[in-house]
């Protein structure tokens, strides 16, 4: 990965926690009324020429301790009684080891939050005109992680990606709540994948796995600082509960924004010694995934063995003017989406360069410029359900993908109502 995109990629995780203290980011509101509040005391109190006594500090369970363990022993960790689960994003022998036996086409989804809606509704699009072919490989990360096992398994599970993706809202994804780890709950999430990841749609992926097909879906050790790439199949494929809760829980992992939503932990093992990793968001290693940063540098002769690269963000690329309000959180919060926008565009172009090298279509779908619909608030039904449709109707006509990396905004865009994404967003 080249040191612009690197450098991003770390400072939006760096960022990533504050942006969600204002309402314009997501899963804001239970919070940001708090900052709010605390402003307004804090200026009352200016006012009245006199310090305020500070609040008492809520009291917070103590969380267990930890098992420690060394970069050597989690360098060679593996899942219990499923050693094909994963591997490092930046390795490159385990991720060609992992890669299909026969090339076809690679759908690609990006993180985006609620404007994962984009993407769900473009597949569904795809499906109706005919134009969905069977992808080979999928990988997701964060929101596209959500996406992704609906996709591989294919249009009959149609249905039930438009429902999750247009009927679900902020009670469905977290509860306010502060904990050690985090600002909010995701108790409600977790539920959510375990309500929509049935049993049936596991034993399909199984299948799919088995027939030569991949699923790929990325989280972020925290502990060792390195993407995880996790062969959603191979788990599948080992079957039983224990892979089916590790195959949720990857899911709810990938979907961790840090600070925000609590870290999963996930139990791994290690020459006879048995911890637990610390996994969060997947997009803090890259707001999407086609293959490892070696193999994806300029000066790689790797050629990915695809006969189409597609590419779904999930993320608004346009510029949204405002005037920044002189308070931390908002500040930290323009500058979130700032690079979050630029690192998108930086990755699709060496994705644009892979592609090229490889001799092999290249194909991108973005949400529309001029898509404004107004959103009341995080996860919105009402903003959600137009965004579908927009991504339905661009899957049906005749140009779904561009074959060109999307323009810059020539000018400053106007205000908007829409709420601005952070990029490692769920």
């Amino acid at each position: 990965m080249p040191l612009p995109t690197r450098w991003l990629t770390c400072a939006s995780a760096a960022l990533l926690s504050a942006s969600l203290l204002v309402s314009a980011a997501p899963f804001a509101d239970p919070f940001a009324h708090a900052l709010a509040a605390g402003k307004a005391t804090r200026a009352k109190g200016s006012t009245a020429g006199k310090k305020s006594a500070p609040a008492a500090a809520t009291a917070q369970p103590e969380l267990p301790p930890r098992i420690p363990y060394t970069a050597a022993e989690d360098a060679v960790a593996t899942v219990p009684g499923i050693p094909k689960a994963r591997f490092w994003g930046d390795s490159e022998a385990n991720f060609k080891s992992a890669l299909p036996p026969q090339p076809g086409p690679w759908l690609v989804l990006s993180s985006g939050g609620s404007d994962g809606a984009f993407g769900a509704g473009l597949l569904t699009g795809l499906t109706a005109a005919g134009k969905r072919p069977e992808y080979s490989v999928v990988t997701g990360v964060s929101t596209g992680a959500l996406i992704a096992p609906f996709a591989f398994a294919g249009a009959r599970y149609n249905e039930a990606l438009r429902d999750a993706f247009t009927k679900v809202t902020a009670a469905d994804i977290y509860e306010a709540g502060r904990s050690g780890e985090s600002f909010v709950d995701s108790w409600p999430l977790r539920d959510f994948i375990a309500k929509e990841i049935t049993p049936e749609l596991f034993a399909d992926i199984a299948t799919a796995h088995r027939s030569g097909r991949r699923l790929f879906i990325a989280t972020y050790n925290l502990d060792a600082e390195r993407a995880v790439i996790w062969n959603m199949g191979a788990i599948a494929a080992h079957g039983g509960k224990d892979a089916l809760e590790l195959f949720r829980s990857v899911l709810l992992a990938s979907a961790a924004i840090p600070g925000g939503f609590p870290p999963v932990l996930i139990n791994v093992e290690a020459n006879g010694k048995r911890f637990q990793e610390m996994h969060a968001d997947g997009g803090l290693g890259g707001q999407f995934f086609v293959a490892p940063p070696p193999l994806m540098d300029s000066t790689s002769d790797f050629r990915l063995p695809a006969t189409e690269l597609y590419v779904i963000v999930n993320t608004g690329l346009e510029r949204d003017f405002k005037v920044v309000e002189r308070f931390a959180p908002s500040i930290l919060t323009q500058a979130v989406g700032a690079a979050v926008k630029v690192d998108t565009r930086l990755m699709l172009d060496r994705a644009l360069t892979v592609a090229k090298r490889s001799g092999i279509p290249f194909n991108v779908a973005t949400i529309p410029a001029n898509f404004n619909a107004p959103s009341k608030g995080p996860f919105d039904p009402g903003y959600m359900g137009p965004l579908f449709q927009t991504g339905y109707e661009q899957g049906k006509s005749e140009s779904p993908f561009s074959t060109k990396l999307p323009p810059y905004p020539a000018e400053a865009a106007s205000p908007t109502n829409r709420i601005e994404k952070t990029g490692a967003n769920q």
